[in-house]
């Protein structure tokens, strides 16, 4: 593990002399760079819609890491919105630079698909709950037999609705169409089914299920992009191999401790937030972390751009 991702001191939020916010997110601030972007992975975390006032050390840097090692790995299925420009092409201080090294990826602007391209291959989370209650996935029927965290042969394709500050609203495939048009709808569910396939092969490889992710897509040049961040543990369900049964859901690699112990709490899930015991930071750093380095250890032919 680089000594850079035990960074004690952390960042939460930027500011850059030379260039304005464009967005500040729940975990990452975006600058405008004219006809590109600066996207920073701050060390920000969430839980239940709401940022919390704690901070993960290191989390940005391992989350950055992680998406270069994920849009590397599919680049032959689609495009990314990387350019090859790094932080030395820039108009930033020593100190902005420093600041910025490890967390930060230039990218070109896309024009944003207001959707969330979700693939399941196993029952959890928001998928569980409408099926517990309706018996569907997406609107569409599922065998009654289904359990929790059940595999679904084929993985399916379930869009959501984009919701920047809340929940994103799950529809259905025939809702998505309407939105977007079938050509479109047909080209995101192919895309997004094809990248899954070959991620769910890499990450057996490292002995890690993929649950569920979501894709975001923009439109660059007329091609459809991808964009944001690509299956890390903030937009993917990773579970261990070994430990999968039907029925109920195995430990995850993500911010499930953090939950936990807001659950345990009597935090009205409502802001401000608790601030989180040191304890359970560091162990969720250690998860973010455990999953970019056995994905690395286990696919070591994966070309890797230098981070900026």
């Amino acid at each position: 593990m680089p000594d850079a991702w035990a960074d004690t001191t952390g960042i939460t939020e930027v500011t850059l002399a030379s260039y304005p916010l464009v967005r500040r997110g729940k975990v990452r601030d975006i600058f405008d760079l004219g006809e590109r972007l600066l996207i920073v992975a701050t060390d920000r975390i969430s839980a239940f819609d709401v940022v919390l006032p704690s901070m993960i050390p290191g989390k940005g840097v391992v989350l950055t890491a992680i998406s270069d090692f994920w849009f590397d790995s599919l680049s032959g299925i689609a495009p990314d919105h990387r350019t090859r420009e790094g932080l030395d092409d820039l108009d930033l201080s020593d100190e902005e630079r420093e600041m910025l090294g490890g967390r930060s990826t230039i990218v070109d602007r896309a024009d944003r698909i207001d959707i969330e391209c979700v693939v399941r291959a196993y029952l959890a989370g928001s998928g569980w709950k409408e099926f517990e209650s309706q018996g569907t996935l997406a609107g569409e029927p599922l065998p009654a037999t289904m359990r929790r965290a059940g595999r679904l042969e084929p993985p399916r394709f379930t869009p959501a609705r984009k919701n920047d500050t809340g929940h994103d609203e799950n529809i259905s495939r025939a809702e998505l169409a309407d939105e977007v048009g079938e050509r479109l709808a047909r080209e995101l569910e192919a895309i997004s089914l094809r990248l899954f396939t070959e991620a769910a092969r890499i990450a057996a490889q490292a002995g890690f299920i993929i649950a569920d992710t979501k894709f975001e897509f923009g439109m660059i040049d007329g091609r459809i992009t991808l964009i944001d961040e690509v299956l890390t543990p903030d937009s993917s369900r990773y579970w261990e191999a070994q430990a999968w049964t039907p029925g109920m859901e195995p430990p995850g690699f993500d911010k499930q401790p953090i939950r936990d112990w807001l659950a345990s709490t009597s935090w009205d899930k409502r802001p401000p937030a608790p601030t989180l015991p040191e304890p359970i930071v560091r162990t969720t750093l250690e998860r973010y972390q455990g999953v970019h380095d056995r994905l690395v250890t286990a696919n070591p032919g994966v070309r890797r751009q230098e981070s900026s």
